[in-house]
């Protein structure tokens, strides 16, 4: 390992209070971009970063997105863009983050103030944010602070963009990635994204794939308002009867999609692909404590492994317009909106998926012989993402884990997807790298979300070892 490697170790050591308390002042900020009235602490966390970076000595803009669409009364929050290092010597880096976050009160379960940093006796940091993804974003600014307060040259140029929109969709961010990729970004070398997590608790890894998300909606009316069961029930065809048929016919319990011809938009599986899958860090016991039960479908590592990132899935996710309340309520709806999604990997293109969609519940629905009507609709559509684990990005990456805690990465897919990474993909013609900080346990998105303490601090030291590695890697394409 390299002397100044031990140094900047050391110094962000000495700095972990420093580092915990700028997270802290972060996670107080409640950036929720989905709630209208809280558009203010979006940009009011912007500018924090944008006040972080310029102490820094970083060059920062922050690029306005005008208005959101279909909301032309809020402005998108701001993207925040900043440069570290014009050396044309060095390797430039681009690495994104977002600094938005999921709602969160105290009603909704929290054990403690989710705006409020809460560190328990084992270390865990509770609240929300701290690992999605503010505890990433802050990690790279605390690898700058490090680096100077430990007299090390910075190994690479860093450029950094910084998002106020990814829990809403992103709205605005394509455009501006492209607009960019030949300007403020028109140096990159190779991307990394720290917006995911390892896919257990004490072994890190490295990501190097994403499954695309399509989302539907089927919508069934009938009626031209909501009716009285005990007036009209036996006389009125009801629309939730055959949505309820047509949901139910996509999928069966074991998960395996019922729509004709999907299986053969999959890629083929290799004996090379799947033989990766033998050695990773994962057990049914890790499964079956995130679910809280035993109710997998599968009940060996590498099976649900594929399951999850290799193979399609489709879900089922709510109906609308139906009641849903406590209690009994006797109405016929008019009209339901049922909602689900399917997770897409390669070599399933969009237009083919749409196709098969709704060739499939057209199919279904007219085998009801029901006088109701029946569209299929695609909600948004995200393509799934695989990138080469061999490449000079990668090997840096592993080198920094092993540098840092001292074990070979888990080489990993993941089962979600993060659409900005196929984004970056296109727009650079680099590779991305997907480099969690988190672990599996930390319930982003959910309540008493957490980092734990150990994963920030040793996370600061894993993004700076692996800017120094970038540095030495040849680069050689793969």
């Amino acid at each position: 390992m390299a002397p100044q490697l031990d140094a900047y170790f050391s110094k962000v050591d000495e700095l972990q209070d420093h580092f915990i308390e700028r997270l802290r002042k972060a996670v107080a900020i409640p950036s929720v971009s989905s709630e209208d009235d809280r558009r203010p602490e979006v940009v009011r966390m912007g500018k924090f970063l944008e006040s972080e970076l310029k102490a820094l000595g970083a060059h920062v803009e922050a690029r306005p997105l005008g208005p959101q669409p279909h909301k032309e009364y809020l402005e998108l929050p701001p993207v925040i863009i900043a440069r570290y290092g014009e050396d044309p010597k060095k390797k430039t880096i681009l690495v994104y983050g977002h600094y938005d976050v999921q709602p969160a009160a105290k009603e909704d379960g929290w054990a403690t103030e989710p705006f409020e940093l809460t560190i328990d006796d084992k270390g865990r940091m509770f609240g929300r944010g701290s690992t999605d993804d503010k505890g990433p974003v802050l990690g790279w600014l605390n690898a700058i602070e490090a680096h100077q307060k430990a007299n090390i040259d910075f190994p690479v140029n860093l450029l950094m963009c910084f998002e106020g929109m990814e829990e809403y969709g992103s709205e605005g961010l394509d455009d501006f990635i492209n607009a960019e990729a030949k300007k403020f970004f028109k140096d990159t070398d190779a991307v990394c994204i720290s917006d995911n997590y390892w896919l257990g608790t004490e072994k890190p890894c490295l990501t190097y794939g994403l499954r695309g998300c399509s989302y539907y909606s089927i919508e069934i009316s009938g009626p031209g308002q909501d009716l009285h069961s005990g007036v009209f029930g036996g006389t009125a065809q009801e629309p939730m009867t055959d949505l309820v048929r047509v949901m139910g016919s996509l999928v069966d319990t074991n998960g395996k999609i019922q729509i004709d011809g999907i299986k053969d938009l999959v890629a083929p599986l290799t004996e090379e692909e799947k033989s990766l899958y033998k050695d990773i860090a994962f057990t049914m016991d890790n499964l079956h404590e995130s679910l809280g039960s035993k109710t997998t479908i599968f009940e060996d590592k590498e099976s649900t492994l594929m399951a999850r990132w290799r193979f399609p899935s489709l879900s089922l996710h709510g109906i609308e317009g139906a009641f849903s309340a406590p209690g009994a309520k006797t109405v016929i709806p008019a009209k339901v909106i049922g909602k689900f999604s399917i997770r897409t990997v390669p070599n399933m293109e969009i237009p083919e998926v749409n196709k098969l969609v709704e060739a499939h519940v057209n199919k279904v629905f007219k085998s009801l012989n029901s006088k109701n009507t029946c569209k299929v609709i695609e909600q948004h559509s995200g393509k799934w993402w695989v990138a080469s684990p061999k490449h000079w990005n990668f090997t840096a990456a592993a080198k920094a884990v092993e540098s840092v805690f001292k074990v070979k990465p888990d080489l990993t897919r993941e089962g979600g997807s993060i659409p900005v990474t196929l984004t970056f993909e296109q727009a650079t013609g680099k590779n991305v790298l997907l480099l969690p900080m988190g672990s599996s346990t930390d319930a982003a998105h959910s309540i008493n979300e957490k980092l734990d303490k150990r994963n920030y601090i040793e996370g600061i030291k894993l993004l700076g070892s692996y800017l120094s590695f970038v540095a030495e890697e040849p680069m050689t394409e793969s």
